[in-house]
């Protein structure tokens, strides 16, 4: 059976406190750059104020978030058409599309409103499910850098994909 829809939408300021518990969770903690116990004001002080070339998309369903994706489009005049994604969905609601529907929006923004031409996400190698779906979406993989992250108290790898639009 399909998943209820939810809507996809440009975040505000009530939306950070819904941000900050999916980012709060064990998993998209760990697959992300955040930290551990992320507080209220970090998460006021990311999102709670206009930041040229940063966009944040949630997906919401009956006043919940549910997923975030932040879109960060480079300011250096030869990086423009550059933009650089991170993406966490809730985990009580994974499989049911809400990455996917937060990834094509963003993607949609950047390619038909922002003249960006280049998508770039940096994905740990063993987030098999990420890196399932943003191939899905016509993503390929540009190499690896190793040890390029310290998580859990050890050196991690990520996965380098990219879109490049012709």
């Amino acid at each position: 059976m399909p998943a209820k829809a939810c809507q996809i939408r440009r975040s505000e300021v009530a939306d950070i406190a819904g941000i900050r518990e999916i980012y709060a969770q064990p998993s998209c903690y760990a697959a992300t750059l955040q930290l551990p116990f992320p507080s209220q004001l970090q998460w006021e002080q990311k999102l709670g104020q206009v930041t040229p070339g940063f966009y944040s998309l949630v997906a919401e369903r009956d006043g919940r978030i549910l997923g975030q994706v932040g879109m960060m489009v480079h300011d250096n005049p030869r990086r423009r058409h550059v933009a650089n994604l991170g993406l966490a969905v809730c985990e009580s609601v994974r499989g049911q599309g809400i990455g996917r529907a937060l990834m094509q929006a963003a993607m949609e923004l950047a390619f038909n409103w922002l003249a960006v031409r280049r998508i770039e996400i940096e994905v740990y190698t063993d987030n098999q499910a990420a890196i399932a779906l943003y191939r899905s979406l016509g993503f390929e993989p540009e190499g690896t850098a190793r040890g390029y992250a310290f998580r859990a108290g050890e050196y991690v790898d990520v996965l380098l994909l990219a879109f490049l639009r012709q």
